[in-house]
């Protein structure tokens, strides 16, 4: 019989603290990094995709090295706690330098923004490749896992609807320079004082997640798995588990979409829905989505349950696509909070995938015997910075195209195009989120029934 398991709130708390740890590192960065590098540090077009494109070339190989280092970890902490004991600070220290002006000008203000933003997201991999990985050994039954995917969606959107409300309100809060119709305008001091604040908090977060969730099941579930492989040897064994990489191919694809989305966003509100104050938009439309997003997540146990957890990630992405081009279509006030309501609700299908990815696991160990949860979180934080990458250096230039023009008003032609990026762009890459899905085959029944092989001894190669 497979082990039977039940879900420890305890845990479930301690877990979704590593979750609000990892939103309050990224979310500045994901949200406003390329408003700070265009407006505030006045870096162009091209510099800004440059150091995105060498960020994220260095990430394809850091991000899965970093993951393969953690499968072969083993400390007293367990394979991957050390990484968010101790990486925890560093990544506090390198977020506090990307939103920092330095007194230079010239290529010396372009290497500074590409190494602090490099350090920020390598100190970012380590402590939510650890993180994401984490959920694999601390549970080993699905609904647990996938309990424990709700718990940290709850914790995202919980931290969402706070850092919604009072990031730009914190960030004007401390700001010092005023616009023509004398109000604040979001500058240096205001974007470096908040992200130290988030910094300083983000720290011991992630330290109660480390000591709440112990690694229960790391020994049972890599019992037999002694033969060490490569890196390279790895990333082939991990191309193998066919359900593994639909999962990885549509959670790429739809942080690209939802969180690429996020750091355009801005742009929208301000400059095609625009008004009179464009900045006091910005913080209760975030807060709708993010609550929305909130509840979207708090009914996941029961969706997937229903409808299971492919069909239900399907719907919320179709659901998602429509929003998106009904912005598009009406972009006014008036819609703007339903539209944005609903945009979220739909973006809690992100929260679906920790779980598929846990069955996906499961998956591969009887298939192909290999466990490789390390680097396959490794891959899901690419995508995460792909996503902010993408916004970065595409995005950055596809707004430049359509005659964007920072700290000024926009020309018609410009707006439009500013709604098309925000909008159109992002639906087409929700529909591509959603093809990988249509080979994925893991329910809970089928999971079940390798759990059951798994621990008679069994794999596929016996059948």
């Amino acid at each position: 019989m497979p082990t039977q398991e039940k879900t420890n709130p305890k845990l479930l708390v301690s877990y979704s603290f590593g979750e609000i740890a990892c939103q309050m590192s990224w979310y500045m960065i994901n949200t406003y990094l390329m408003a700070f590098y265009t407006d505030v540090v006045t870096l162009s077009a091209g510099a800004i995709s440059m150091i995105m494109l060498i960020a994220r070339v260095w990430d394809t190989i850091n991000d899965p090295m970093m993951g393969n280092i953690a499968d072969h970890t083993k400390s007293r902490w367990g394979r991957f706690r050390p990484y968010m004991i101790f990486g925890a600070p560093v990544l506090a220290i390198f977020n506090i330098l990307t939103f920092t002006v330095f007194p230079v000008t010239g290529w010396l203000k372009v290497v500074l923004a590409l190494v602090t933003y490099v350090g920020a997201g390598m100190a970012y991999t380590a402590c939510s490749i650890a993180y994401q990985a984490l959920q694999n050994v601390i549970a080993i039954d699905s609904r647990v896992r996938m309990n424990l995917a709700t718990a940290r969606g709850l914790g995202s959107q919980i931290i969402g609807v706070i850092l919604s409300l009072v990031a730009m309100p914190m960030i004007l809060h401390f700001s010092q320079t005023m616009n023509a119709e004398g109000a604040k305008i979001a500058d240096a001091k205001g974007y470096f004082v908040a992200t130290v604040i988030l910094s300083v908090l983000m720290i011991p977060l992630f330290w109660l997640c480390a000591a709440g969730c112990k690694e229960t099941y790391t020994e049972k579930l890599h019992a037999g798995h002694q033969e060490k492989i490569g890196f390279f040897q790895s990333i082939k064994e991990l191309v193998k588990n066919d359900q593994l990489l639909m999962v990885v191919l549509a959670t790429v694809f739809g942080a690209i979409c939802v969180s690429g989305r996020m750091g355009m966003l801005f742009y929208y509100i301000v400059y095609v829905v625009g008004g009179d104050n464009p900045f006091a938009l910005i913080s209760p439309t975030f807060t709708t989505m993010t609550v929305a997003a909130l509840i979207g997540v708090a009914i996941l146990p029961w969706t997937t349950k229903w409808f299971g957890k492919r069909n239900w990630m399907l719907i919320l992405n179709a659901v998602m696509v429509i929003g998106f081009i009904l912005m598009f279509l009406f972009p006014t006030k008036t819609l703007l909070f339903p539209l944005s309501f609903i945009c979220g609700v739909a973006n809690s299908g992100a929260n679906i995938c920790p779980g598929m990815i846990g069955d996906s696991l499961e998956y591969g160990d009887w298939k192909l015997g290999k466990r490789q949860e390390g680097l396959v979180a490794s891959f899901l934080s690419f995508g995460v910075k792909l996503a902010t990458a993408f916004v970065g250096s595409v995005g950055v230039l596809l707004l430049s195209a359509v005659g964007y023009v920072p700290n000024a008003a926009q020309t018609p032609a410009a707006c439009n195009g500013i709604n098309v990026v925000v909008n159109i762009i992002p639906a087409v890459i929700g529909v591509l989120s959603m093809v990988p899905l249509f080979w994925y085959k893991l329910d809970d029944k089928r999971v079940a029934e390798i759990r059951a092989d798994l621990e008679a001894g069994k794999h596929a190669w016996d059948k």
